[in-house]
């Protein structure tokens, strides 16, 4: 699952959680900022997670999400 939280810190970025783990990935550059877990579903979620926000509607609907959920769009 992505999350994102409300009033976050930065650097942008989004959640990747699951049963076992979880992730930070940064939004600019999709780059893995941490993880935690050792559960094997992890990498695959990670993959899955970067595969769809590389997309650039997909990306564009974080940044949008994170303008509004950090305040900073204000």
């Amino acid at each position: 699952m992505i999350y994102m939280y409300h009033q976050d810190h930065r650097p942008p970025h989004f959640h990747v959680i699951g049963p076992d783990f979880k992730a930070r990935i940064a939004i600019e550059d999709l780059r893995v900022l941490s993880r935690a877990g050792t559960s094997r579903p992890m990498g695959r979620a990670i993959r899955q997670a970067l595969e769809w926000a590389e997309d650039d509607e997909n990306r564009q609907r974080l940044e949008a999400a994170w303008a509004e959920y950090s305040g900073e769009g204000r």
